[in-house]
């Protein structure tokens, strides 16, 4: 008898390693990301009951919402939450520290190559561009590393960054709409010629009536949403994404929300409508998905890469806090002048030493500041000192200094982590809640984002397919999570400069 029980025992042990080894293996055919860019967490909850069945009812009923993600940086724009999605890092490590930054002095755009050509278009400012500012490897990458480069990973979007910064440095295949031409195109960093089939497509592209009607003014429009959808399902198929041997990834960025919400803001008929058709196209791209790939063999995530403020004149009217905070006007004016001027004389003023205002960070001309005989340090408390007394701003942060700043914790975590010495400026000014950063062109009746605040920084993240169990939770996450989580589904290494953690409701 003993005999006997011993065998069994011994059986069901070999057993359970053998499942353990083959679990250890098994991977889905194709991971799928989608972002949504400026979407609000609370958009999820206003129109549920607008959502048909087969968008994102089906993704928040079959699949697994983390009710409470943030974004754990600042601050929270496109290029750096795209990045961060994908990465599972910071702007401190990754390098993207904006759309547009200053690296030692020199403007960049996130995306922006000199040295590459563009493919698809003749427009050298559309087209030339690719990831040479990315510091860290993606999910895609990571993917590739594993199986040797066998993986295909393509990344989609109407906006460059948000389809260039997903896919990762080593994809060959990244797309974005030219507007001028109404064309999807790429670069030579990727190919010298787009694929058969995106020449195809873009043969169709031609041929729209709608397209040629809104021209360049195509991301204000839903029309966005269904051509970035058909795009994404001729990759599918074009590409064989999922059919291979190895895992294959595809990246989808809507961006029309982001352009719109801009124009109008959070609340009127034409987000009403972008988040309506926005839910037609995602249930088009499962439909496409499950005919290609096969239902439970894709695992599908989707978040947003930063939310929106309401309109600060909607929060007035309704008797809440809030304001258009015009930097050239209320900042960076004649009184800053008169101040850099009085302490360090009449060949300094905020033009010679000041390159720029991005994400509510000033960043100082280092190279000129030196020129001029000037202390860095004397300066930026000087700036510190002025822009403290400016209204409606709470706190200003020498980021060199941030560690020794009476700000709240939360203020002082997301700062470092938004920050890159040689690329993420020197001083951080925080406004009261509900005021933001109201520029030239600027729409009165819309919005833009940036800041910590839970309406820029409260974001969706749903997981739906393989191996994802039914369920939520209220728990914190962050937006560097979903990198973790999707590596360690995978049994990869997460990319290379990943500070999150793997979500263990989800990889369980």
């Amino acid at each position: 008898m003993k005999k006997i029980l011993l065998f069994f025992v011994m059986t069901v042990c070999v057993s359970n390693f053998a499942l353990a080894h083959t679990d250890f293996n098994e991977r889905p055919k194709l991971v799928v990301g989608i972002v949504v860019d400026q979407m609000r967490w609370d958009y999820l909850g206003r129109y549920y009951d607008q959502f048909g069945e087969d968008g994102f009812k089906r993704l928040i009923k079959k699949g697994y919402s983390c009710d409470n993600c943030l974004i754990n940086y600042v601050p929270t724009v496109t290029a750096i939450g795209h990045t961060s999605v994908y990465t599972g890092s910071t702007p401190a490590l990754h390098g993207i520290c904006g759309n547009d930054f200053f690296i030692d002095d020199d403007p960049v755009y996130c995306c922006g190559d000199k040295t590459v050509d563009p493919v698809g278009t003749d427009n050298r400012k559309k087209g030339c561009m690719s990831p040479r500012n990315l510091l860290a490897t993606t999910i895609g990458d990571q993917i590739r590393l594993h199986t040797d480069f066998k993986s295909k990973v393509v990344g989609i979007s109407y906006k460059d960054r948000a389809a260039i910064l997903p896919a990762g440095r080593s994809s060959d295949h990244a797309y974005w709409l030219d507007t001028d031409n109404g064309q999807f195109i790429t670069s030579t960093y990727y190919r010298t010629e787009l694929p058969e089939w995106a020449k195809t497509y873009n043969e169709e592209l031609k041929k729209n009536p709608e397209l040629r009607r809104v021209g360049k003014d195509v991301g204000l429009y839903p029309l966005c949403g269904h051509i970035t959808t058909d795009m994404a399902i001729a990759a599918l198929k074009g590409e064989q994404l999922g059919k291979g041997k190895v895992t294959d990834m595809l990246c989808v960025s809507y961006s029309q929300t982001d352009v719109i919400g801009h124009k109008y803001s959070t609340r009127g008929e034409h987000t009403d409508e972008a988040y309506l058709e926005l839910d037609k196209d995602i249930a088009r791209l499962l439909k496409a998905l499950d005919s290609q790939v096969g239902e439970g063999n894709y695992l599908l995530f989707l978040t947003a890469d930063h939310g929106g403020a309401h309109n600060f004149q909607f929060m007035i009217d309704h008797g809440m806090n809030g304001g258009a905070w015009k930097t050239r006007e209320i900042a960076l004016n004649d009184q800053l002048n008169a101040c850099l001027k009085e302490k360090f004389g009449d060949a300094v003023d905020h033009r010679s030493i000041i390159n720029g205002f991005h994400g509510y960070r000033v960043f100082l001309n280092h190279g000129k500041i030196k020129s001029l005989g000037l202390d860095l340090e004397k300066v930026k408390e000087v700036l510190v000192e002025y822009f403290s007394q400016v209204p409606h701003v709470q706190f200003v942060m020498d980021f060199g200094k941030v560690n020794t700043w009476s700000v709240p914790d939360v203020l002082r975590s997301r700062a470092l982590l938004g920050y890159h010495p040689h690329r993420s400026g020197d001083l951080f000014l925080v406004l009261e809640a509900g005021w933001y950063d109201f520029g030239r062109g600027s729409s009165p009746i819309g919005t833009t984002h940036s800041a910590w605040n839970p309406y820029d920084a409260h974001i969706p993240l749903l997981f739906y397919g393989w191996k994802v169990e039914h369920g939520s939770t209220s728990r914190e996450v962050h937006i560097t999570d979903i990198a973790p989580t999707v590596t360690q589904m995978l049994h990869i290494q997460q990319p290379n400069a990943c500070i999150g953690e793997a979500i263990g409701e989800i990889v369980k």
